[in-house]
């Protein structure tokens, strides 16, 4: 009987060793974490507006905006970040849209689990890139034939779901966008 409870209080004491130390371990990699998304963010704005020289991240509405200058302190565009459910989980994305908020500049993917080797795929230049000077107006749609139209995207060829996911939460966060900004 006394070999049980030694055995139980070595157990114990271990487990809540260990949960201290993970939990510190936790705390310390949270900050450094949330600054490489950071970075991140601010990475994709400089990659999809050429001539920025600065963001200023800034709240509005309850939305976070980020306004991007050039070297000369001119607004050039709008950064934001859009999320919402793909196929697997969450989609992240990074766009930048003009100032008459009605042509997208491009976008990057800034987290996604979408499936390997397809719904993935969004995350691939040759998807990204059709975001590229992309008219937004009325909104973007997803085309699934193969006729280009200025505000269309081509669906990727078994991962429609998250090609229409990509563009169902930007047209939603574009809206929002436009209701926030022409105010």
């Amino acid at each position: 009987m006394k070999e049980v409870f030694r055995i139980t209080f070595v157990l114990t004491i271990t487990c809540i060793v260990c949960a201290f130390f993970l939990s510190l371990i936790f705390s310390w990699a949270q900050e450094k974490i949330k600054l490489n998304e950071i970075k991140r963010i601010q990475d994709s704005f400089f990659k999809l507006e050429q001539d920025a020289e600065r963001i200023e991240k800034e709240e509005i509405g309850g939305k976070v905006i980020y306004k991007i200058f050039d070297k000369n302190n001119k607004l050039l565009s709008y950064g934001f970040i859009a999320q919402g459910g793909g196929y697997q989980g969450t989609i992240k994305i990074a766009s930048v849209i003009n100032l008459s908020l009605d042509k997208l500049k491009g976008i990057e993917i800034i987290e996604s689990v979408e499936t390997p080797g397809l719904g993935a795929k969004i995350q691939e230049d040759f998807f990204k890139k059709q975001f590229k000077n992309l008219l937004v107006l009325p909104q973007i749609r997803l085309i699934k034939d193969k006729i280009k139209k200025e505000n269309g995207v081509k669906a990727i060829t078994g991962a429609t779901v998250s090609s229409s996911a990509v563009v169902n939460i930007l047209n939603n966060e574009i809206e929002k966008l436009k209701k926030i900004i022409k105010k």
